[in-house]
């Protein structure tokens, strides 16, 4: 950042220069730090690596820059040395804020030296008030006060940025490192030396998600690309985990979806459900997930389990949400390949040259069998899905208004799904 013009001549109050209250940096640097120690971060709240002597560093060091800036010249070597201090407390986990308060606390103790040494060049009248600051000596404190909050932004802005990439390498060295574990979970890779890199536990036992994301959504901002979109759903996916979850959640996501992996202690039937909906409600659509709880050695195979199931679901084009594979064993079984998928497939072969009656079906069963409903979505009245239903039983020999030839029917719909695939 470039220094403003008023910081490249040296600042004189009364003939005297500005920086000469700051001289004694070493006794005023010590002053500075025993007042932030006992008011803007107690020793007790600092990371245990970072020592007192630490602290007077920095502060020496920002006095210095301090009264280089106000004798009309610039740091560069001691700026680049408080961002290179400043990544290391990043490193050491000394809260940015604490740092902040410390730095304006700093600045507003060294504007008082210098309104406490304007205040001591006053002279006084016979009746012993004092005189007014001259116009001079007001011009000479405005132009410090510019050059403070010069300096304030200049080693603000050092300071945070020092801190952004610290911490944006950290995130990336972890999600990297989250990354790994993750796909040797799903690998069914060894996974201790890599669990102990990342920090994180592994888990007795997990509940796997498969989670599909939709591409669009009602009420999107049509004025935003599709791609930068499902970009900003999956970062709102990813952040709302992190905020449930922690660490504990390991994940491997895209914008179309991918795989969640839970601790099965942390992820009770209700939690998971409620859990769903959080992360729907926070990337603003209706997700649609599927758990299959196994071991960690299990992991593997459940995934593949779960994505089946994900797939299904799809397939049959049932509603969003949470599905559990206790919700779709009898749906799940009858995918499975075999004669019976192709037999129970074959049964609803005439209705090929009817799709009306074979979307009828469909919406009934979706409707939980509900006549009302099914003509209300469908856009027919009631007595057309009456006349459907019976040329469904004559064309199939299944009566979908008998309980029998309604369970065959429903499992032709989801043998029918996998039977070209």
């Amino acid at each position: 950042m470039a220094v403003g013009k008023d910081a490249r001549s040296a600042r004189t109050l009364s003939g005297k220069p500005m920086s000469l209250p700051f001289r004694d940096i070493h006794e005023l640097s010590r002053r500075m730090v025993g007042h932030f120690v006992d008011t803007v971060a107690p020793c007790g709240a600092l990371p245990g690596d970072v020592e007192y002597d630490d602290v007077t560093t920095i502060t020496r060091t920002c006095l210095e820059i301090a009264v280089r800036m106000l004798d009309g010249e610039d740091a560069p070597a001691k700026i680049t040395w408080l961002q290179q201090a400043s990544a290391q407390w990043a490193r050491a986990g000394v809260p940015i804020d604490t740092v902040h308060r410390a730095m304006h606390e700093g600045f507003r103790l060294g504007f008082d030296l210098l309104i406490d040494s304007a205040s001591g060049h006053h002279r006084r009248s016979a009746d012993g008030s004092e005189f007014a600051l001259t116009a001079e000596e007001c011009a000479d404190l405005l132009g410090a006060a510019k050059v403070v909050f010069t300096m304030l932004d200049r080693m603000t802005s050092t300071v945070s940025l020092a801190y952004v990439r610290e911490l944006r390498g950290v995130v990336r060295e972890h999600h990297t490192a989250v990354h790994t574990l993750t796909s040797a979970l799903l690998g069914g890779q060894p996974t201790s030396s890599l669990a102990r890199g990342c920090g994180i536990e592994i888990a007795e036992r997990y509940v796997v998600l498969a989670v599909s994301i939709p591409s669009t959504s009602e009420g999107a901002e049509p004025a935003v690309a599709a791609p930068v979109a499902a970009r900003r759903r999956l970062r709102r996916l990813q952040a709302e985990l992190a905020l449930r979850c922690g660490d504990t959640a390991l994940s491997l996501l895209s914008v179309d979806g991918g795989t969640v992996l839970i601790p099965s202690t942390a992820s009770a039937s209700g939690d998971l459900a409620r859990l769903v909906a959080q992360l729907s409600c926070a990337t603003a659509v209706p997700l649609t997930v599927t758990a299959v709880v196994a071991t960690s050695t299990g992991v593997p195979a459940a995934a593949e389990q779960a994505h089946e199931l994900l797939d299904m679901v799809g397939r049959l084009e049932c509603a969003h949400g949470l599905y559990r594979f206790a919700d779709l064993a009898l749906e799940f079984q009858l995918t499975r390949p075999g004669p019976g998928r192709e037999f129970l497939g074959s049964l609803l072969d005439p209705l090929d040259e009817h799709p009306e009656l074979l979307s009828t079906l469909e919406s009934h069963i979706r409707y939980n069998l509900n006549r009302q409903r099914t003509a209300r979505g469908l856009r027919v009245h009631t007595n057309t899905v009456d006349y459907r239903l019976k040329r469904i039983c004559q064309l199939t020999g299944l009566d979908p208004v008998q309980p029998a030839g309604m369970w065959y029917l429903r499992s032709a719909l989801v043998a029918r799904s996998y039977r070209h695939s």
